[in-house]
């Protein structure tokens, strides 16, 4: 269930003794991620980058499906491929995100209105496409 507009969600992330390899935790939800193999780190949990990735692809499905409930459409499947590929010249970039939907049971009309429900309320979606803001700050414990 996505949180009430004004919410502030929180997780929370940690070092865990193998170099590059990270617990991040939801509430009570946890899982294992670790720095790309490229980077230096263990490459073999999911990588930030993929965690980017499945967020857009998981609010995608969630606002598809709520979507064609909402609209009466009879969805039958959905799913999403979401990849990116780094900036060639820039590492702290990517040079693009592209998110392929596959619906079926519906008509072009009725997959326009279904991703139009994703693309017009998808926080995570609607960040990263207008650059919004990302503050950071730091403590020493």
């Amino acid at each position: 269930m996505n949180p009430p507009v004004g919410e502030t969600v929180t997780i929370t992330s940690a070092t865990i003794g193998l170099f590059g390899r990270y617990l991040l935790s939801a509430g009570k939800n946890h899982i294992i991620s670790d720095q790309r193999a490229g980077a230096g780190g263990p490459g073999e949990a999911i990588t930030a980058g993929e965690l980017l990735l499945s967020s857009l692809g998981s609010c995608s499905l969630g606002l598809i499906q709520k979507t064609a409930a909402d609209q009466g459409i009879g969805l039958r499947d959905a799913g999403t491929e979401v990849s990116f590929q780094r900036h060639a010249t820039d590492p702290t970039r990517y040079e693009w995100i592209r998110i392929a939907v596959r619906l079926s049971g519906v008509t072009a009309s009725q997959a326009e209105i279904l991703v139009g429900g994703f693309t017009s309320t998808c926080p995570i979606y609607n960040t990263l496409k207008r650059g919004g803001p990302v503050e950071i700050s730091w403590t020493l414990s």
